[in-house]
């Protein structure tokens, strides 16, 4: 008895010397801000977020919290990271996104990228394939090439990864509306590689909510798309358990104006959204997940980057475990892609954005991503050049080998700063999940506009201090120079990519079995109409050469045409 009252004492002593020290540190806290901070905000905005950062972080700021000072990386909830180790068990995927004119032109890119030390690839789709609409279409005039490479059929994507074993590499593809399409495709040209679904790793975007909130490029309307996403939940976790079936995007909200909170928040619900409907589906939480992935804007702001991932992870281990009842860890864990600011990126003196996005990068990797895009210099003019994608991904590599940063796992764990400041995201967050359900859910608000509201109104503010100089852009507003621009090389897509298309198109439908492309879109007609999971259908129509056009147009025979409503 006498040696636990002891132990008692000496707790109590050790707790009580904690207090004073506290309220020591509060004093001299108090005492320095009298003297040197006198409340008054910078002449300069450093930030996209609404609200300004204090001048001085201490124990003070996590009074509260423990921040994550008693976790581990690997463990719940997962604030420091989803892998024990770290990046010294395996480094991040470098994954450039590539994509322009025809299929063999950007198969000719891959091979150079994986060449040069690139670890997984990232499609990028042109504007009509984003849409859903064959080179050939009429929309599609102008276009076809010029911000991506031209997919109309799985023809195109067998041209696209020839010689590129799937079984060997993971592969990213950048698509929602089609997605489904798109996923059916590749699976179809791996089957004609030998390669079967099983052995597929990647990734499809698939993320249609963010769609209709920030991006714009959808097929059907929101219901419909949602089924789509769910039939691709429940088929994949049967037929590709390597593939990742959705990547939840917060990056093209962060893109059109959102804060990193809303970001954060937005992505998290569309997110949350997801998962609902797998669950009111009928599948087990614990079968689909494990897969569901997420893709994160990286922008200027380096700390608050940071916080914004590791306050991700906590809240998504948190709903996951507490709100949906997931019992295995892997659903538990969030794991993403990131992607350096494109909208940061500036025309004037465009050498600067190699260093805009080398400091990106870092905060990516000190926020712990398992997979990094870094972006061109020259990627406000055009479509990267060879050599401006080579010094983007060397940008990775130099920090993979020469910094030292991978060697230790969240090296900024404990940092007053940065744990009051993923204390702080995640409570915005969570205030901005409260409004989101106040109003009626994702898909309601949505459909009222709130959403978009919320990012036009957030992307304004940052343009009225841009020009009212309260943000300081570096050779656009400030440090401009009279000297003439450096002129750098600029990758221009001319009309024979959708000459050769067309050509192509138009041979495939010459030589296919059009009487079994009619059965295989009236089967998926009929599938559509009904409850069927219309994945093994639209996988029937890949492996008949329909194209992407026709089997766009026969789910909306059945689904309708999205227009969105007029909110401003």
């Amino acid at each position: 008895m006498d040696e636990r009252m002891t132990t008692i004492q000496e707790l109590e002593d050790v707790v009580r010397q904690q207090q004073e020290e506290l309220e020591g540190l509060r004093r001299e806290v108090g005492q320095w801000r009298q003297q040197y901070d006198t409340g008054r905000k910078r002449d300069i905005a450093f930030t996209n977020s609404a609200d300004e950062v204090p001048p001085l972080y201490t124990a003070l700021d996590l009074e509260d919290t423990a921040g994550s000072a008693f976790e581990l990386p690997g463990q719940w909830p997962f604030t420091r990271g989803i892998h024990p180790t770290g990046y010294r068990g395996k480094l991040w995927t470098m994954r450039q996104f590539a994509g322009f004119g025809t299929a063999r032109e950007t198969n000719q890119r891959y091979k150079f990228l994986l060449s040069q030390g690139q670890t997984g690839l990232s499609v990028a789709f042109d504007f009509p394939t984003l849409m859903g609409y064959d080179a050939d279409h009429s929309r599609s005039e102008g276009e076809v090439g010029k911000c991506g490479v031209s997919i109309s059929s799985m023809a195109d994507m067998e041209t696209l990864f020839e010689g590129i074993p799937l079984d060997k590499v993971s592969t990213s593809m950048t698509i929602n509306g089609p997605a489904i399409i798109l996923l059916c495709f590749y699976i179809a040209a791996a089957e004609k590689q030998g390669v079967s679904a099983e052995k597929l790793q990647g990734t499809v975007q698939n993320d249609i909510l963010k769609e209709y909130m920030a991006q714009h490029a959808w097929c059907f309307p929101i219901e419909p798309a949602l089924r789509l996403v769910v039939d691709g939940f429940d088929w994949c976790a049967k037929h590709t358990p390597n593939w990742n079936t959705i990547s939840i995007s917060g990056y093209h909200i962060r893109e059109a104006g959102a804060t990193a909170a809303q970001e954060l928040a937005f992505t998290l619900a569309d997110g949350f959204t997801y998962v609902e409907r797998g669950v009111a589906r009928g599948l087990d939480v614990d079968e689909f997940a494990p897969r569901l992935s997420f893709f994160w804007d990286i922008h200027n702001d380096f700390f608050e980057e940071i916080a914004k991932l590791r306050a991700a992870r906590r809240i998504w281990a948190r709903h996951l475990k507490e709100r949906f009842g997931a019992k295995n860890p892997r659903s538990w864990m969030m794991r993403f892609h990131s992607q350096t600011a494109g909208v940061t990126l500036t025309a004037q003196q465009p050498t600067n954005n190699v260093v805009r996005v080398a400091y990106q990068a870092l905060a990516a990797v000190l926020g712990g991503t398992q997979s990094l895009h870094t972006n061109s210099m020259d990627e406000t003019l055009s479509l990267p050049t060879e050599e401006a994608v080579q010094v983007a991904l060397r940008t990775q590599q130099i920090l993979a080998y020469e910094t030292g940063v991978p060697n230790v796992m969240d090296p900024l764990g404990g940092s007053y700063y940065v744990e009051a400041l993923t204390d702080q995201m995640e409570q915005e967050a969570e205030a901005l999940f409260a409004q989101i359900d106040e109003f009626g859910g994702v898909v309601k608000g949505l459909e009222e506009g709130w959403f978009q509201k919320k990012i036009a109104e957030s992307a304004s503010r940052q343009q009225w201090e841009i020009e009212q100089r309260r943000k300081l852009v570096v050779g656009v507003n400030e440090f401009v120079t009279d000297e003439p621009e450096l002129t750098i090389p600029i990758l221009r897509i001319g009309e024979y990519a959708e000459t050769e298309q067309r050509e192509r198109l138009a041979a495939l439908r010459a030589s296919r079995d059009n009487a079994l492309v009619t059965e295989r879109l009236d089967a998926l007609r009929n599938a559509a109409r009904g409850t069927e999971n219309v994945v093994p259908r639209i996988l029937d129509c890949a492996r008949a050469y329909c194209t992407l056009y026709e089997i766009r147009a026969a789910l909306e025979d059945v689904f309708g045409a999205y227009r969105e409503p007029v909110f401003f």
